[in-house]
């Protein structure tokens, strides 16, 4: 079983980065999903595509793919960099042109 490790980013719904600081692990889909026929719902056979674990530390959640025998999968978080800006800044003379 292949499982994914990864820190989820921000949703649009969200201004600030809470909930974004702990470790998720989601099992890879297994089977293909395909349309359901009556409604038209994109469906799969495969439930375990609905779990997500949530661990405080990457390490936790390797620890616990390991100890279960899945392959897994680690996307790091890209590093974020913060520009400091002041509001002054909007109404300088000498600012570079961009």
């Amino acid at each position: 079983m292949n499982v994914r490790i990864y820190q989820p980013t921000k949703t649009a719904m969200q201004s600030g980065r809470a909930k974004t600081h702990r470790w998720q692990l989601d099992y890879e889909i297994e089977t293909p999903r395909r349309p359901e026929p009556l409604m038209g719902w994109t469906s799969s056979g495969d439930t375990l595509n609905q779990v997500r674990l949530m661990f405080e530390t990457k390490e936790e959640a390797i620890a616990f793919a390991e100890r279960k025998g899945w392959d897994y999968s680690v996307a790091d978080a890209p590093v974020r960099r913060i520009r400091p800006r002041n509001y002054a800044d909007n109404f300088r003379m000498d600012r570079p042109r961009v």
